[in-house]
């Protein structure tokens, strides 16, 4: 009897985990539609980038101590801690009175959402053996997907009918039912460990991770790259991260141990998965902006613009997990995925003022596919390179890796970007063009319609060319993913092989399905 209610618990235990999952992954796609109103009420405006900064830093930054502590502490309690503090964050934002309050709430929900996506990661790399886990990839790329396209229409949805505090609000319902399910029917044993927190390694590695993420968040826009600000940024971050290795090599109990980078294709998982965030965050962002200074798509839909990618990318995922599920075999997708991203972006840089959006949306499914090779099969390969008791420090760091991808993709593809419009624009529209720029080389649709007929087009063509150096660089970067995809190796996936499947995959949901 205990066989065949399991799996129905299992469902339930995932569903509520992907619910979890997209409440990290949909806030900031929201919130974003919802900040020009945000601004009207609160003012703030030189502050406003702070919103999303505050939030980015104490995901980035938090998001291996919580991976450690569930390895310390158990995952279940960790994991519920952890959404305890998203809603209590989301709770604060929403009645946020002043900017300041607001980008300090946004950081407490921001060390909640930190822990959402490492424990959403590692339960399931404890409920489920990494033979099985590939049946579960679509599910989370779905709700990727549905957080990307849906986000932006949510957002707007919900500023305008019921006002920008209930897109805090609405998480509270939706967190709820987390909460309630994973607490009723996630059962993993209890765990309790006498070792102490490595404090030290927990700062210095806070400080490294805050120090990159703010060079990147700054550099370009809020400070020159060369600035003495952007300097000491650096030099922080590179002493905090020395100091972090070091004293790692020393703790009783790191935060981060170093002897996972001892499997290569652990280590070759982090490189991808750094790539994958360079180019899927680069990709969501100059996309919609190409479509909609250039192809004149309404920004209303900008979520609904990357559909050829994101449905291509959940497909291709869903396939992926099948295969891998079926055959035990893997090493094709990271292959296949590193060929597919380096064609795809190459495809896009070719996009100019005459490109159809039939023609963009081809090449964006191409990219689709090759990130649906690789965004699951990164965290699959990473979990099945360590230990069960590193299961959480896994997920955290193919996590973080991912993250701070993100984060450089934005800034130097961002750079690029702005560097190359600025420099177009001057060269077709002289001072008027130079003037139109000086502020933000993105334009948004109502001051795109403002410009006179010659400045528009030049701008056209400057979003153009700063879109092909942007994709250009993307498709570079992904040469070094299609090279470390080369040298992994295909070592068997733990848990169930296709005899003894069932009764595999069994056994290992009973070994953590103790009543806690």
């Amino acid at each position: 009897m205990q066989d065949g209610k399991q799996p129905r618990s299992v469902r339930v235990v995932l569903l509520a985990l992907m619910i979890a999952m997209m409440l990290a992954m949909l806030d900031n796609m929201i919130i974003g539609t919802a900040m020009p109103t945000i601004v009207g009420e609160l003012g703030g405006l030189e502050h406003l980038s702070w919103v999303v900064t505050s939030y980015t830093l104490a995901t980035a930054a938090s998001t291996p101590i919580w991976g450690k502590l569930g390895d310390l502490y158990g995952r279940k309690g960790v994991f519920l801690s952890s959404i305890v503090l998203f809603l209590i964050g989301s709770v604060l934002s929403g009645m946020a009175q002043d900017m300041g309050q607001l980008i300090a709430f946004r950081a407490v929900q921001g060390l909640g959402a930190g822990g959402l996506m490492v424990g959403v990661m590692a339960i399931i790399g404890d409920l489920i053996p990494p033979r099985e886990r590939g049946k579960y990839q679509g599910m989370m790329a779905g709700v990727m997907a549905l957080a990307m396209i849906g986000g932006p229409l949510v957002g707007g949805t919900i500023t305008d009918h019921w006002g920008w505090r209930w897109t805090f609000y609405i998480n509270l319902p939706l967190g709820a039912v987390a909460l309630v399910a994973i607490s009723a029917v996630l059962h993993l044993p209890k765990k309790r460990s006498e070792a102490r927190i490595d404090y030290l390694g927990a700062a210095l590695l806070t400080v490294g991770i805050t120090a990159i993420v703010l060079v990147t968040t700054w550099g370009g826009t809020e400070y020159a790259w060369t600035s003495a600000v952007i300097m000491e940024l650096i030099g922080i971050g590179v002493a905090a991260l020395v100091g972090f290795v070091f004293w790692q090599t020393r703790a009783a109990e790191p935060i981060l141990p170093l002897h996972i980078f001892r499997s290569l294709n652990f280590t070759l998982m982090s490189v991808i998965g750094f790539i994958v965030g360079f180019v899927m965050f680069g990709a969501t962002l100059f996309l919609p902006l190409y479509q909609q200074s250039v192809q004149g798509a309404s920004a209303t839909n900008s979520g609904l613009l990357l559909l050829p990618m994101l449905g291509a990318m959940l497909v291709t995922s869903m396939v992926a997990g099948r295969v891998t599920t079926q055959t035990g075999r893997y090493k094709v997708f990271p292959l296949l995925g590193g060929a597919l991203l380096v064609v795809g972006l190459y495809l896009l840089s070719l996009m100019d003022t005459e490109t159809s959006r039939l023609t963009s949306g081809v090449y964006m499914a191409v990219v689709g596919l090759g990130m649906g090779c690789l965004m699951q099969i990164t965290m699959l390969v990473a979990q099945n390179s360590v230990e069960m008791k590193d299961m959480g420090v896994a997920s955290s760091s193919t996590t973080l890796f991912r993250t701070l991808g993100s984060s450089f993709g934005v800034a130097i593809m961002g750079a690029l970007f702005n560097h190359r419009v600025q420099d177009v624009m001057a060269e077709r529209a002289g001072a008027l063009g130079s003037q139109v720029t000086e502020q933000s080389a993105q334009l948004d649709a109502v001051s795109l319609a403002k410009l006179p007929e010659a400045a528009r087009e030049a701008y056209q063509h400057a979003v153009s060319a700063g879109t092909h150096g942007a994709f250009l660089l993307g498709a570079a970067v992904a040469v070094v993913a299609l090279i470390a995809a080369v040298f992994v190796k295909e070592v068997p996936l733990k848990g169930a092989g296709p005899q003894k499947g069932d009764a595999g995959a069994a056994e290992a949901r009973a070994q953590v399905s103790e009543a806690v």
